[in-house]
């Protein structure tokens, strides 16, 4: 059983998730324990410098599994006061700081392995109870990545990615002491230098990508040019979506946080507006499986530029200026404030007013005509205002 939901997209607060990955964090410390104490004991009673340093190695892996407990303890958390988003970047996290370990101890085996290489350092005969030690450690470690990985998967996690490939680097860490064992038995003195370098620039690569990774998710870095091109078709596919603009994108924890505005027909209802936003939203959960959530905002016109209508006054500052200018009109008892809309667009105010349809129950056209007239007048003393529209009901 997967934690996917219904939209397609990975739910990190999902308990399945969260007890299958404290069991592979609680089966990987057990693991390390056990190893760090073998490696060491017999490593220094087998007189192996190699398997004391791998098992120190190995020792620092159950620092980085506390590290990963306590990141499924907090990170699996929804959303509080203080954290208006949720914790899945807590991994994010984690996965950075583990990749950073990987790159450090990757840089540490090659240079160590060419500082042996160069100055011919001899390697001490060991016992070969130390190579069976090296060789039981290495198949330990490369079960443990393919158990910890198929986990990672199955739960779309970073963090347990990055830890799968510690794993692996330790398993190929056990694989030099191995050769190097080996080699000093066989009397081959380099090959534990060359091998190691090797190793060591693998596992550089590896932490070095890893910690990348999350590091852009960590700066807010956008979605690649597909996903985005996927993402507005998603958008302009649904009707009275007339176009798009300011559109941005971000990762959280193995999901994508889209915001976008739209622009729709401007003289629609704002609950027909909020409607449409809705219908983006959830069409775009449902068609990109990335995509966790949708932040639509709504435009009545392109402002992508500039906000030609941002400086015009609010409601509550034009229409009291507004009744006074119509208060010696006969119809202006009959204005209810209620039925007055503002449309701000272009820069200026289009004022739509709903007047009783009694008004003009003597010359309708006549009548129609004057109100105009005068509402006309009374809008061309305002310098943010356009027109009023009047319309009888």
């Amino acid at each position: 059983m997967t934690n996917e939901t219904e939209h397609g997209y990975f739910d990190h607060s999902n308990p399945d998730r969260l007890r299958a990955s404290r069991r592979v964090t609680v089966v990987s410390m057990v693991a390390n324990l056990v190893l760090t104490v073998a490696q060491m004991i017999i490593g220094w009673i087998g007189n192996s410098q190699a398997l004391v340093a791998d098992g120190l190695h190995t020792l620092s892996d159950l620092v980085t599994d506390f590290m990963v407990l306590f990141a499924l303890q907090h990170g699996h958390k929804g959303a509080d006061a203080e954290h208006p988003y949720g914790h899945e970047r807590i991994e994010t996290a984690v996965s950075m700081i583990l990749g950073i370990i990987l790159f450090i101890v990757g840089v540490g085996i090659a240079v160590r392995a060419g500082v042996k290489l160069y100055s011919g350092e001899a390697f001490v005969m060991p016992s070969p109870l130390t190579l069976v030690t090296a060789l039981l450690t290495l198949v330990v470690k490369e079960w443990l990545y393919h158990y910890t990985l198929r986990t990672a998967k199955l739960y779309d996690s970073n963090m347990l990615r990055a830890n799968a490939w510690h794993h692996r680097s330790d398993a190929l860490s056990s694989l030099v002491v191995a050769a190097g064992i080996g080699g000093t038995l066989l009397g081959f003195m380099y090959l534990d230098s060359v091998a190691a370098i090797i190793v060591g620039v693998m596992i550089v690569k590896v932490g070095g990508e890893l910690a990348w990774v999350s590091l852009r998710e960590l700066v807010d870095t956008g979605l690649h040019t597909e996903q985005i091109s996927r993402i507005k078709k998603a958008i302009t596919d649904v009707p009275d979506v007339k176009a798009l603009h300011v559109l941005r994108t971000r990762c959280m924890g193995g999901k994508a946080l889209v915001d976008v505005h739209i622009q729709v027909d401007s003289r629609i209802s704002v609950s027909e507006g909020h409607h449409i936003s809705e219908t983006v939203r959830q069409h775009v959960i449902d068609e990109i499986d990335e995509v966790a959530d949708v932040m639509v905002h709504i435009d009545p016109e392109n402002d992508e530029v500039e906000a030609p209508s941002a400086k015009l006054p609010l409601r509550q500052d034009i229409l009291p200026r507004l009744k006074q200018a119509w208060a010696g009109l006969a119809v202006a008892k009959d204005i209810r404030e209620e039925q007055i809309t503002l449309h701000y667009l272009a820069g200026k105010i289009r004022v739509d007013l709903v007047l009783p349809l009694r008004l003009l129950e003597n010359e309708p056209r006549a009548s129609q005509e004057k109100i105009a007239r005068q509402f006309a007048q009374i809008a061309a003393q305002f310098d943010s205002i356009e027109q009023i529209d009047l319309y009888f009901h």
